[in-house]
This record gives C-alpha cells, sequence and structure tokens, in this order.
C-alpha cells in the first residue's frame, strides 16, 4: 500500500465533509478546501426521505434503497437526527388517495424488518412493526378530545397535536403516521467539525477558494486561495464535491457532464402562541403548481421551517438550469447567485415567508399570530442528468484518480464513500478490507452538550435562531 497518499476534497457540505472524515479515519491525508467559514453551509436539509415516501413518482425499489441509505445514515449521524415521526396528509384537491401508499409502506415494513435481522443495529426507526399506521377520521376525532402531551412516546401521542390544529375538512383520510425522522443541517455541520478537530490527518481549510487545477502524472496541482493569498500543492487523488458548484471544477479540468442546478429555499418562522411538541406534517401536492406539496417541519420554542413546493415559495422561477455544450456548470441567474453569496432582500424575505405562512395556514387554521424568524434556509442542488426528479444519486468518475460527488439526497452519502472507497483500493491506496468500512464510523465521541453547544454557534453565526440546533430527544421516540 502507498505511503503518504494526499487527496483533496473540494467543498464541505454533507458529502465533501463525509467522505474527508471517512477517509481521514482510515488514515489518509485528506484536505478539505470549503470557501465558506463553517461546514455544511448549503442548501436547507429537513427530511431524510427514509422511505421516500414524499415521492410518489419513485420506483419500490428506489424508495427500498433510499431506505437502506438513511438507517445507515443515522447511524453515522445519530446525534444529528431528529427523532420525530412524519404525519403524511393528502388535501381533497390532490389527484391522489392515501391507499395508493399503502403497498410501499407495507414494502418498507418487510425491507425495514429484514435489514435488521441481518443487524440488530439497524433498529434506528423504532420496532419494524411500528414503521407506519394510519388514522380514521374517527380515530382523529377521539383524539382531538385527549390532552396535548408534552413529551410524546407513541403514536397516539404524537396525532393529538396534529388532531386538535388540523382542518379536517380539507384533508382525506385515513391520516398516516410514519417513521421519517428530520435531519438537522447545524447539529450535522457540529458533528463534523468537532470529529474534524479531533483527527491529526485531515486539514480542514475554510474561507477558501480553488482557483485553478492543472493535471499532473499521477495526480492533479491545485491553486487555491486563502488567507488572501495564492497557494499550491499536489494531490495524488481528487474528490469534487462542490455541490451546485461542481461544473466549475469539471471545467477547470475540461471533463463534460450533463447536470441541472436548483435553487430552492425553506422559511423559518415563530409561531408564538405554540410550545407544544409537533411531528412534521407534510400535505401532498403537485410541485410547481399553486398547490405544491406544504411541509411543516418543528423546532423547539414554536419554531417551524416551513416548505411550499409552489414558484412563490421553494421553488422559483428560472431557478432551474442546465449545462450546455460548452460548460459542465449551469449558469444561475444572478439574482440567485448573490442571495447566496451575500444576503437576501428584507422585503423578498417577508413576501415569500408570508406566503410559506398562507400555504400552511388553509391546513393548519390556528397556524396565526406567526412571524418571521430569521432569513430563509436556502441553497442550490445539483442534480446529474437531466431528470429534476431523480432522487438516487451517488458519484460518478472521469478517470482513476478523480470523484464527482452527486448526492441529490444526503441519504446517498455512504452509498457514494464506499464507490471512492472502491477506486481507492484499485489504487492500492487502501486495503480491500476497507471497503465496506461501517463500526469505526457509528460511535461519536462527542456528547449531545458538546453537539449542541457547537449548533448554536453555527446558528448564532449564520444568523438563525438556536432553537434550531436543537432536536428532540431521543426519549421521545416510540
Amino acid at each position: 500500500m502507498e505511503s503518504k497518499v494526499k487527496i483533496a476534497v473540494i467543498g464541505g457540505g454533507i458529502a465533501g465533509s463525509s467522505v474527508s472524515l471517512y477517509l481521514g479515519k482510515l488514515g489518509l491525508d485528506v484536505t478539505l478546501f470549503e470557501k465558506n467559514p463553517s461546514l455544511v453551509s448549503g442548501p436547507p436539509i429537513c427530511h431524510l426521505h427514509a422511505g421516500g415516501n414524499l415521492y410518489r413518482e419513485l420506483s419500490d425499489e428506489s424508495c427500498v434503497t433510499l431506505l437502506k441509505e438513511s438507517i445507515e445514515l443515522l447511524r453515522f449521524y445519530p446525534k444529528a437526527v431528529d427523532y420525530r415521526p412524519t404525519v403524511l396528509a393528502i388535501p381533497k384537491e390532490d389527484k391522489g388517495e392515501p391507499e395508493e401508499l399503502f403497498g410501499r409502506l407495507d414494502l418498507l415494513k418487510e425491507a425495514y424488518a429484514k435489514l435488521i435481522k441481518q443487524d440488530s443495529d439497524n433498529r434506528v426507526l423504532c420496532d419494524s412493526c411500528d414503521y407506519y399506521k394510519t388514522y380514521s377520521r374517527e380515530e382523529i376525532e377521539l383524539l382531538k378530545q385527549q390532552k396535548i402531551v408534552s413529551n410524546p412516546s407513541n403514536f397516539d401521542e404524537w396525532m393529538i397535536v396534529v388532531a386538535k390544529n388540523l382542518n379536517l375538512d380539507k384533508i382525506k383520510f385515513p391520516l398516516i403516521l410514519v417513521q421519517e425522522y428530520g435531519l438537522n443541517i447545524f447539529r450535522l455541520g457540529a458533528a463534523v467539525s468537532l470529529q474534524f478537530e479531533a483527527i491529526d490527518n485531515v486539514h480542514l481549510l475554510t474561507n477558501s477558494v480553488v482557483i485553478g487545477i492543472t493535471a499532473e502524472p499521477n495526480g492533479y496541482r491545485l491553486t487555491y486561495q486563502n488567507e488572501k493569498q495564492d497557494k499550491e500543492a499536489h494531490f495524488d487523488y481528487l474528490i469534487n464535491s462542490a455541490g451546485f458548484r461542481t461544473g466549475s471544477i469539471d471545467d477547470m479540468l475540461g471533463f463534460k457532464r450533463e447536470r441541472l442546478v436548483e435553487f430552492k429555499s425553506a422559511y423559518v418562522t415563530e409561531w408564538e402562541d405554540s410550545n407544544d411538541v409537533w411531528p412534521e406534517v407534510v400535505f401532498f401536492g403537485e410541485r410547481g403548481t399553486p398547490q405544491g406539496m406544504a411541509q411543516f417541519t418543528p423546532y423547539p420554542n414554536g419554531h417551524f421551517q416551513i416548505h411550499g413546493m409552489t414558484e412563490e415559495i421553494t421553488l422559483f422561477k428560472d431557478g432551474l438550469v442546465k449545462s450546455s455544450e460548452h460548460s459542465a456548470q449551469p449558469k444561475l441567474d444572478k439574482k440567485f447567485i448573490d442571495k447566496i453569496d451575500k444576503s437576501w432582500q428584507l422585503a423578498d424575505i417577508q413576501s415569500r415567508t408570508n406566503r410559506a405562512i398562507e400555504h400552511i395556514h388553509q391546513f393548519i387554521p390556528t397556524f396565526k399570530e406567526v412571524k418571521v424568524a430569521s432569513q430563509p434556509l436556502y441553497g442550490a442542488q445539483q442534480i446529474p442528468g437531466d431528470e429534476s426528479s431523480l432522487r438516487t444519486s451517488d458519484v460518478s468518475f472521469e478517470n482513476d484518480r478523480y470523484a464527482r460527488c452527486e448526492i441529490v439526497k444526503a441519504s446517498s452519502v455512504l452509498t457514494m464513500i464506499d464507490l471512492i472507497v472502491d477506486r481507492l483500493v484499485f489504487l492500492n491506496y487502501v486495503e480491500s478490507a476497507d471497503y465496506g468500512k461501517r463500526d469505526f464510523i457509528y460511535n461519536m465521541e462527542f456528547s449531545e452538550a458538546e453537539i449542541t453547544k457547537y449548533a448554536q454557534k453555527l446558528c448564532r453565526t449564520r444568523g438563525y435562531p438556536i432553537s434550531l440546533a436543537s432536536t428532540n430527544s431521543p426519549k421521545s421516540r416510540c
């Protein structure tokens, strides 16, 4: 095995941070370049989509893949997970029916049971028999009479607050409660940052921008700006995890790649009259229409992150762009780049957040006296190929020494890492026994308090309420 192998990773989102952490723990010399001051600061992550239950267009095979990958990610970052279930609700005006989800849910329940049988530590979504539960209108009306529970510990207790607040005349029955959990972007950033501080062979260069790459025998020479100085270094292997700017790295090397880039945002609100503990609630709808899917994601102290999959809320007119034959980098309009690199206009924050509030209000009439809590959570996402509905993707390669991270959902991270490690085994950079390793990354060395403290610091420096650094305690899991 070669010694002193140097790996360069460009981009410190969840893909770049995770692969750097993994390879660092294998003992490789890793340098991570991140243009921002801290890690995992890209598009909002609110949900694992463990079984793909929010995407009716996905195949059953893709949903089972998402389930397996999500369980692995839950085990990789257990202290970054918001352990609360998700309610699936189909509005009366939607073309779908709740019963159409049952076949998929039963398939996933069976697949989850098999994963637990293979490894009992895969039991991270409660018992397989409790993967989901349905509620008729009559059952919801009965729960409506119950007292709200401050620390829910079973399905029915989670559903009481929903029963009391939903406009039951706007939705089809049954409602579905499923063990789909949240992923907290601030706690994730805290987890990887604290891990890097404990690993000497991972070199984190924040506020650093790669401005040039030259192919050399057995590797690449990178030119980069750090601390206002131009520097350069040779690396044996290059991992491009630059997120929506992945194509710009491809362009530096003349690599062609077809891809889409989409700008999206979620909105942070404070509901002054609510301190109740909620599950996430998802109201299905056709993407891009005024009836687009609505997501209601809870945090402590009355804070909620909300999506509305319409062009007036989460999606944007001209916010989806594609690469060209001349460049692998799709060209986002300057107004989106300014939002990413500079800031939002206050009027835009107010108007879009208020439209998001109204989108939720139609289903939750009690969702009033709600105010804007901060700037949105926002960013651009790359999607390989030309199909915007793609959800399962991992990595692609141009040669033996260049990997391009192309995850669309965070759950694909470990699949991506395995494929990269397979290439490193071929190059004799790591042992074949290192392929598919898991146990050495499943043990977080930091306490809940340490993660929370660091996550709160990230919230403050990025301008978000510190409530977004907290999650429901695992004690409230079913």
